[in-house]
């Protein structure tokens, strides 16, 4: 009882922000104002770093940073600061990975970060390989389009494609297979495919 009303009073004392805290107050205030947000900053991070399995690292990377920063000043605002940490852990993330898959990360420009811009000529050729990129991916049967969006732009696994297709894993594999020598074709004006023979 005892240790609580320390606990408490401790936690009074240092609810100044910018105060010290003691290990106890910090994890005090941590358990009261930082963990109600877990959802939101889940959903934040979720929508931010497509790779799902590094949600939970990056879940507890932002929770030591803020727990041992809150150690030495506890910050003005619990939330902007908890989620400026996360913001900037997911800018470290990328610059460290230096090659990032294009869904990696939902908006760089929610992010901040400063990219070197290309030249006016990388730029044009790069619209014009995503235009015909897209043209191409257009151009499929429905079913190739759909199961090579999901896997290859989306990067879902083939059981989450015969889910939501309501197809077998077999007939995913066949699709995506037979979709990208038609993909090669459209692309390269050639027959990619070994199997089809003139």
């Amino acid at each position: 009882m005892a240790q609580g009303s320390d606990l408490d009073s401790g936690h009074a004392n240092a609810s100044r922000p910018g105060a010290p805290m003691s290990a106890p107050e910090a994890l005090h205030w941590f358990l009261h104002e930082v963990l109600p947000l877990e959802a939101m900053l889940l959903q934040y991070l979720r929508h931010n770093w497509r790779d799902e399995s590094d949600v939970e690292d990056l879940l507890q990377d932002i929770y030591v940073r803020v727990y041992e920063a809150a150690q030495k000043g506890l910050p003005d605002n619990t939330k902007a600061y908890l989620f400026q940490t996360a913001r900037n852990l997911i800018a470290n993330r990328v610059r460290d990975r230096r090659v990032v898959p294009m869904d990696a990360v939902a908006d760089l420009d929610a992010l901040g970060i400063a990219i070197d811009t290309p030249g006016p000529d990388q730029t044009l050729a790069a619209r014009d390989e995503l235009r015909r990129l897209k043209e191409a991916i257009e151009a499929l049967p429905p079913r190739y389009r759909d199961v090579v969006v999901l896997r290859r732009i989306r990067n879902l696994s083939r059981k989450e494609i015969a889910t939501r297709l309501n197809l077998s894993e077999a007939s995913v594999s066949v699709y995506l297979t037979e979709g990208m020598y038609a993909l090669a074709d459209i692309l390269y004006g050639e027959q990619a495919n070994p199997r089809k023979r003139p």
